[in-house]
């Protein structure tokens, strides 16, 4: 009853309600977030507006350190956004988890495998669409055909792996830090002791998996900007 009450159908297709619930709120998180900084632009910069210019010369770096020319600059708000979203769902689960009635309706949305494989979907379609715009469709699809034609399967399959690292590499780190969140918590039912050795973990636990969902959000916008790089250059 509790996971039918979390699905429903549109279409055809099943979609769960916490998903999109937890999506929804972490984009509505960045909105107000970058809405708030960027509120009152001025000559002289204050503090909201030096962090927004200071995050969006951070994202800018990344993608130029992949990507040259006039593509990097095109890029730059795809970068930010991306990089904006991923951190924010990465750490909206540390500290807002709802469960009603065994049905999870918030959490970290890049704990879902669906939503980090459609996040890695989008980067490759992004980069096969630039690619095809940057060397035409001849140019593009011949990379595939290189160094020699029978490499065309193993050039294939090596899309299809770069499509699941990149995806599941997020999943794994997010999903993995709010199990042991979970477990650190229900150690607190053991008692006095535990719940004070429990509370330490969390705070410990907390603040390293901070560390981690940044450091996940850098590493998905940079291995992105490199896998675009890589589409927008014949190879030898």
């Amino acid at each position: 009853m509790g996971e039918a009450a979390s699905t429903f159908e549109f279409l055809g297709l099943t979609f769960n309600v916490g998903n999109l619930i937890s999506i929804l709120l972490a984009a509505c998180v960045v909105l107000v977030l970058v809405y708030a900084l960027s509120r009152h632009l001025t000559l002289k910069p204050g503090k909201a507006q030096n962090v927004l210019e200071y995050a969006v010369d951070f994202t800018n770096g990344i993608v130029r350190s992949s990507i040259s020319g006039e593509t990097s600059r095109t890029l730059g708000l795809w970068g930010f956004t991306l990089f904006m979203f991923i951190i924010i769902a990465n750490l909206q689960g540390l500290f807002l988890h709802i469960d009603i009635s065994g049905v999870t309706y918030v959490k970290s949305p890049t704990s879902d495998p669906v939503v980090t494989m459609t996040l890695a979907l989008i980067t490759l379609t992004l980069a096969q669409f630039l690619g095809i715009r940057q060397l035409g469709y001849k140019g593009h699809f011949q990379n595939y055909l290189k160094p020699f034609v029978f490499f065309l399967p193993i050039n294939l399959f090596e899309e299809f792996t770069n499509f699941l690292t990149l995806g599941l590499r997020l999943f794994g780190n997010i999903l993995s830090g709010e199990m042991l969140l979970g477990i650190i918590l229900g150690m607190s039912h053991g008692g006095a002791v535990m719940w004070v050795v429990s509370f330490i973990l969390e705070l410990a636990w907390t603040g390293f998996s901070v560390f981690i969902g940044c450091i996940q959000a850098y590493v998905f916008v940079t291995l992105s900007s490199v896998y675009i790089s890589r589409k927008l250059e014949l190879e030898d």
